[in-house]
């Protein structure tokens, strides 16, 4: 049995594989595609192996150098696969998206890793291909990123939308953070279902100065109803309580 290499792939029973299907859909130009990868035989080999597969043309071929911008933006290929494992890769991938916005990059060889995940997000990656991916896998990835699809796996794409509530809860976290220390007094005691009359009798001030608050309270919450405010701080409250369970679990 042949080792795989970095995308998973076997390269003797790839290189033995067969078109499939019918020919359906090969009246259509080909996936141009420009590879980045610093080891060169993994290179080279992964390039013959993708101009093996009849709706894909391999356009150019680099290591992952910031210089490739040039080539990328002078062969405008459909996708860039890009292997993460070579150094300063993800700043090649945002380097390449700030230079062409329309750019497709796939990062190819991602340990699932919430780190490497988020960073190579962040650096607007079109698709994933984990190490462990099967050349076919590889090669679907290909074609729906070039379809205009935005791909990762299933470990991926849970790792992301828990980046992306952390940020909204983060955000939403904001304006409770303006409050000022009486103000959230104030609203703790609202939460409590109290009255005005009995917030000021609570803290021994006025019912006017307690109405000034909730004012400012409202306002700074960006809410209407004093029911409002209470429910933006239960839903921050069990937001932070998730992230710190999150964080026990992973640490």
């Amino acid at each position: 049995m042949h080792a795989p290499d970095r995308c998973g792939t076997s390269i003797v029973a790839e290189s033995e594989k067969a078109p499939s299907g019918s020919g359906e859909g090969f009246d259509q130009p080909p996936i141009r595609v420009f590879l980045v990868a610093d080891v060169s035989v993994h290179r080279d080999s992964l390039a013959e192996l993708l101009e093996r597969e009849p709706r894909i043309e391999v356009v150019g071929a680099a290591s992952a150098r910031r210089e490739t911008i040039a080539e990328v933006w002078n062969l405008r290929p459909d996708v860039v696969l890009l292997d993460v494992a070579a150094e300063e890769s993800v700043a090649a991938i945002a380097a390449l998206v700030d230079a062409i916005p329309d750019v497709r990059v796939i990062a190819c060889a991602v340990p699932e890793t919430e780190t490497d995940i988020i960073a190579c997000a962040e650096a607007g990656v079109a698709g994933c291909v984990s190490r462990d991916a099967a050349f076919a896998d590889l090669v679907a990835t290909i074609e729906r990123v070039a379809s205009g699809e935005t791909l990762a796996s299933p470990r991926v794409a849970a790792v992301l939308l828990r980046h992306v509530a952390t940020l909204a809860a983060r955000q939403s976290q904001e304006p409770l953070a303006r409050l000022t220390a009486r103000e959230q007094e104030i609203l703790d005691l609202i939460s409590e279902g109290l009255s005005n009359k009995e917030i000021a009798r609570r803290l021994f001030i006025e019912v006017s100065t307690v109405k000034n608050h909730v004012h400012g309270i409202l306002e700074k919450l960006h809410v209407h109803r004093r029911y409002e405010a209470v429910a933006r701080m239960r839903v921050n409250s069990a937001a932070f309580d998730k992230e710190l369970v999150h964080r026990g679990r992973t640490n």
